[in-house]
């Protein structure tokens, strides 16, 4: 398949990373306002629930639904095709497991959004049904260790985000305009918050296998709990979903300057060749 071929990926990025932004930004945004009202931050399902609520947010609900199809899909054809070009080497190997189970996750909150719009809220408990399906697979032979095979690749995947955002690789995949180049901060700063999170979601399942209790396993809600209770624990949440608004930031970026490599062409210069050159 010749990189022109694959040019029909690129509006589906963009519907992808456009619903992603959607949603970090619902969960950012109404976890900021739960705590400023003498609240706690709020999980995914939480936060789409609140969306339905609220005037206007079936529609958003519906192009969060579409989006997360979108990103999905667009995850499982960057990693079978290499889209960006991650390679084979260990790091890309890492990189592309990581595309797959994060399209899976948003695939997940996609069907939140499906059942919330159609189903009458039937998907709004996320944090209850994430230690139920980790239970069902701890009854399988070898359950546990599958448990924690899926938590190292979960914290692996938040290992290469704190990377990226440490090191600002990601400007490797953005086209170099005076948007990016003045917002690189928030850009920066988003993409180590999704780390933190993701990071921790794959801690606590690591806690379930280690512990062999499909309780300890969890989602978003339950990493800002457990943030919740460490040190400083509260501005710590709060730091997590100011920078998580900056990763929404990084998700409409990623819509209209990302870079494919397989299918962007060879001619587009990159932020990273902007401000190293």
């Amino acid at each position: 398949m010749t990189d022109r071929d694959m040019g029909w990926a690129i509006p589906l990025m963009q519907a992808g990373y456009t619903g992603r932004g959607l949603v970090y930004l619902a969960v950012a945004g109404i976890s900021l306002y739960s705590i400023w009202q003498g609240g706690r931050a709020q999980d995914t399902s939480s936060a789409l629930g609140w969306l339905e609520a609220t005037w206007g947010g079936a529609i958003v609900l519906f192009l969060i639904l579409l989006g997360m199809l979108a990103y999905a899909l667009w995850r499982a054809l960057d990693a079978v095709f290499d889209l960006e070009c991650y390679g084979r080497d260990g790091k890309g190997i890492i990189a592309r497991l990581g595309m797959v189970v994060t399209g899976g996750l948003h695939l997940g909150i996609g069907i939140v959004a499906f059942f919330l719009l159609f189903g009458g809220g039937g998907g709004s408990e996320e944090g209850s049904s994430i230690p139920q399906y980790v239970g069902t697979v701890m009854q399988w032979p070898g359950g546990r260790w599958i448990i924690g095979a899926v938590a190292l690749i979960i914290m692996a995947t938040g290992a290469y985000y704190l990377r990226q955002g440490w090191k600002a690789t990601y400007r490797e995949h953005l086209r170099a305009s005076r948007f990016t180049t003045r917002w690189n901060p928030v850009l920066r700063a988003g993409v180590i918050a999704h780390g933190v999170v993701i990071g921790v979601i794959g801690l606590l399942f690591l806690f379930a296998a280690l512990r062999a209790d499909p309780q300890a396993a969890g989602g978003v809600g339950e990493a800002f709990s457990w943030l919740s209770g460490q040190i400083y624990g509260r501005l710590l949440v709060v730091a997590v979903c100011v920078g998580l608004v900056g990763f929404a930031i990084f998700c409409f970026v990623n819509a209209v300057f990302r870079i494919v490599p397989r299918a962007s062409g060879p001619d587009v210069q990159s932020l990273a060749a902007k401000l190293t050159g």
